[in-house]
């Protein structure tokens, strides 16, 4: 494995999916710290809100999965927020779709997007290998 990162958030409204995911993320030591967030709306306020003015208090997190399909703030407006962001905010944080949807029109919508990474559920130990050495 590369370095180890910082800091990794889980963004899902599946607790199971949570639960399974945090627990790869801890067994492979990927990260010193893992976030996770049921909610995307509450996941983009505490990490780059207002009340932060665009830099998060713990500084920005290295790696971060949000699933598409959630009630509330889905993950395409979190992208479309994460894309308003300023440039240099948006360069310290690889963003990674990890859904279980690949439907066509919907990995369309996300390579709309820069440097975005698109991975499909389940989340494994080669998936992430594999984004690590891309991405870190």
């Amino acid at each position: 494995m590369p370095k180890k990162l910082r800091s990794v958030v889980l963004i899902d409204d599946n607790e199971t999916t949570i639960f399974l995911n945090n627990r790869l993320l801890t067994r492979l030591e990927v990260a010193d710290n893992v976030l996770t967030f049921s909610r995307a709306e509450q996941a983009f306020d505490a990490l780059w809100g207002t009340e932060t003015a665009g830099a998060p208090a713990h500084g920005a997190p290295d790696l971060v999965f949000v699933d598409l399909k959630m009630p509330g703030m889905d993950g395409f407006e979190f992208l479309q927020r994460f894309n308003e962001l300023p440039e240099p905010v948006r360069q310290q944080t690889v963003l990674t779709v990890l859904t279980t949807s690949m439907h066509a029109a919907d990995t369309a919508r996300v390579a709309q997007y820069p440097n975005i990474e698109y991975l499909s559920k389940p989340l494994t130990e080669e998936k992430m290998e594999k984004l690590l050495k891309k991405r870190f």
